[in-house]
């Protein structure tokens, strides 16, 4: 649904973008992952037809976003990082009003308004001011601002932030909700944890270049380095555990050994067989209870990507 290819973009002496790639698949939620100042709303931008690449293409629905604007915006919504609004306005006549921006029939604007205030949970606020709503309405009515022409993509620029937990919450189910109805969603945050749940691709970029991206799992789990495997046994006093523990760390293939209270971690090297081990500790009698596998973490590979190396500095 989204494709760029070798997109670059300078502001004077610095390289926003340099040669940035990557795709978006129909109805995935992709969380757009890099530091303050690596090009995410550069890229957001450029995609939303507000901002021109120096070269490179984007498509979005297969429509070139350089050569049509007009027909990209009627396929995307966008929420940027900052939102503004009519303070005079209500609610619902803010929407009328963006409705009609969006070339909506007149004799359909309010509905669509009533509509989209139901969706995010905003329906009895319909005839209260804007600016008299808390933040976490804001950012709701903003993102039901996105919705009015009914856009097969969304453009979310960091819709969480400032919000409180409960706020987040429910910003995050709404997201959800929008993929449920078929909208294909790119979404940055610096919220982790929450990407992590949330998104089901993911595209770590840093200093202007994609440096990782593909469905969540697969990024996240080849970038933490080692895979790591979790061994719930059911008698976990410490005489069975450090049994266990000698007997791993004896195991070809397996890099380290943690106890971690009531279970065992091991990390183990590429192309360990799983079966083998558990092969091994069942014929041993070690009395396992649990075996699988454990998911690497946004966080750590947010770090591993985005480290400093002697290439990156020099540039």
């Amino acid at each position: 649904m989204i494709a760029i290819d070798g997109l670059r973009k300078r502001f004077g002496r610095q390289l926003a973008l340099d040669g940035v790639t990557f795709t978006v698949p129909r109805g995935e939620i992709f969380g757009f992952v890099g530091p303050n100042g690596a090009g995410k709303t550069t890229t957001i931008r450029i995609l939303a037809t507000l901002a021109p690449a120096d070269s490179g293409t984007a498509t979005i629905g297969g429509v070139p976003v350089g050569d049509d604007p007009g027909a990209v915006r009627e396929l995307v919504g966008y929420m940027p990082d900052f939102f503004g609004v009519y303070d005079r306005l209500t609610a619902v006549e803010y929407l009328e009003f963006y409705a009609a921006c969006h070339g909506v029939d007149r004799s359909r604007r309010r509905r669509v308004a009533l509509e989209l205030l139901e969706l995010v949970d905003l329906g009895d606020r319909r005839e209260t001011q804007v600016d008299t709503l808390s933040r976490g309405m804001k950012q709701r009515l903003c993102l039901a601002r996105a919705l009015v022409h009914d856009p097969r993509v969304l453009l979310l620029d960091e819709p969480a932030s400032g919000l409180d937990p409960r706020a987040r919450v429910e910003m995050r189910e709404l997201v959800r909700e929008l993929r449920r109805m078929g909208k294909t969603i790119l979404v940055s945050s610096h919220i982790l944890p929450e990407l992590e749940e949330l998104c089901t691709w993911v595209g770590f970029i840093d200093r202007g270049q994609m440096v990782a991206v593909g469905p969540m799992d697969q990024v996240r789990d080849r970038v933490v380095a080692g895979r790591r495997l979790r061994i719930d046994l059911v008698d976990a006093e410490e005489g069975a555990m450090r049994s266990a523990e000698e007997m791993l760390a004896e195991h070809p293939g397996v890099l380290a050994v943690d106890l971690l209270g009531d279970h065992i971690e091991i990390t183990v090297g590429e192309g360990f067989e799983d079966a083998g081990l558990l092969a091994e500790l069942i014929g041993r009698k070690v009395p396992v209870r649990a075996f699988s596998p454990v998911a690497g973490d946004l966080s750590e590979a947010f770090m591993r990507l985005t480290e400093p190396t002697e290439e990156r500095l020099s540039r």
